[in-house]
């Protein structure tokens, strides 16, 4: 299944999102993100020793929350679930490729553990334009 053309250009933009887990406890977690997707899923770079990955990997379903820079009142809620989680060189090369679009230049932090693109399946769609 595709993702949604507006909710694809939006991810692909310089736009931030927030990504909400479950905690053990069913608690929501909510950080700013850097934001991406590819034709089918949103994408979301984190690191294997952070809260997020641990939550995701106990309970995959999430809510992304991506909302216009110049318009923080215009914004799209998805609520899916992590579908998939890749590591290795191809997160490296991916959250360099997401620092030279949100910063111009490589990630600039020192990699903790090991890097992971969530691959975040759409199952609904709130628009708020």
């Amino acid at each position: 299944m595709s993702l949604d053309p507006e909710v694809r250009s939006l991810a692909t933009a310089e736009h931030f999102a927030m990504l909400t887990t479950l905690l053990p406890d069913g608690h929501p977690q909510t950080q700013v993100m850097w934001i991406d997707a590819d034709e089918q899923h949103l994408l979301i770079n984190t690191e294997v020793h952070r809260q997020k990955y641990r939550n995701v990997q106990r309970d995959p379903r999430v809510t992304v929350t991506i909302w216009l820079l110049d318009d923080p009142y215009r914004y799209l809620e998805v609520r899916g679930r992590v579908v998939e989680a890749v590591g290795g060189q191809e997160a490296r090369d991916h959250i360099d490729a997401m620092a030279q679009r949100y910063v111009g230049r490589d990630y600039p932090a020192e990699i903790t553990s090991e890097r992971v693109i969530l691959r975040i399946e759409a199952e609904r769609v709130n628009k708020r334009f």
